[in-house]
């Protein structure tokens, strides 16, 4: 082989060895900016979509699981919530209305009002927003859903009186109303509770408030409670004693 051509080679292998290393240390410190490691976003099924795409969620799909489930882009979404976070900081406690009628995040919407002040509803008191002859008439400044469709109702009103909306959208909500969308698994309770946890930190962060805060009280993290462990290990023990009984009597009925 000639030496010029030989030499090419060399150069162009050296190049493809560079370009991978500096991939592996783009990709480095893409995780090492998130803000939570990616592993805790994958192990809350934050990026699992659904089946279903709107055009407005196109944007935010990476591709699609075999099954045909949108996987959503961890990047995207751990910058969205960041832009919701600053974008809700902006607004006072009193002035910030949180709706979320989906049982699976009522245990993180609490620890969210709890941590920030913020009024919450798990169940919107229609035209509580639009009609100052109720007695429950609020007038927020920001209002905060879990899911566009579930909590629809708000989002109605809202638009009315020209109120920003920030939501979580999964890849089947339609998002024509929304100002801000983070986009994620808005149907999980684990999901849910991190991306509250995330944004409940960075809004405290934000004011100025030092709070401390337990996971435990926005979603469990697949680690069992001490209490659930006891029920499990109460049930294989149920179990073993049932089978046990029956193995006795078998061979009872043998012996006859």
């Amino acid at each position: 082989m000639p030496r010029k051509k030989k030499e090419e080679k060399i150069e162009e292998k050296k190049e493809k060895v560079e370009d991978k290393e500096k991939e592996k240390k783009k990709e480095t410190k893409e995780k090492e900016e998130m803000l939570v490691p990616l592993e805790d976003y994958i192990k809350a099924a934050v990026h699992l979509g659904t089946r279903a795409v709107t055009p407005g969620m196109r944007e935010y799909v990476y591709r699609r699981k075999a099954d045909g489930i949108a996987v959503l882009n961890t990047r995207k979404i751990d910058e969205k919530i960041a832009l919701a976070a600053n974008f809700l900081a902006q607004f006072e406690p009193e002035k910030t209305l949180v709706c979320c009628k989906r049982d699976a995040g009522h245990k993180a919407l609490r620890a969210f009002g709890k941590a920030t002040g913020t009024k919450i509803f798990e169940k919107y008191p229609p035209g509580m927003i639009t009609n100052p002859d109720l007695e429950n008439f609020y007038e927020p400044n920001v209002v905060f859903v879990i899911d566009p469709w579930l909590d629809k109702n708000i989002i109605r009103d809202a638009v009315k009186v020209h109120i920003p909306i920030v939501a979580l959208c999964d890849t089947n909500n339609i998002i024509d109303n929304i100002d801000l969308v983070v986009p994620c698994n808005n149907k999980a309770p684990k999901s849910i509770g991190l991306i509250f946890y995330i944004i409940t930190k960075l809004y405290l962060q934000k004011k100025g408030i030092k709070k401390k805060l337990n996971s435990n009280d926005f979603y469990e993290f697949g680690e069992e409670t001490e209490k659930k462990k006891k029920v499990k290990e109460d049930k294989e023990k149920i179990k073993e004693l049932i089978a046990k009984k029956l193995r006795m009597m078998r061979r009872t009925k043998e012996k006859k």
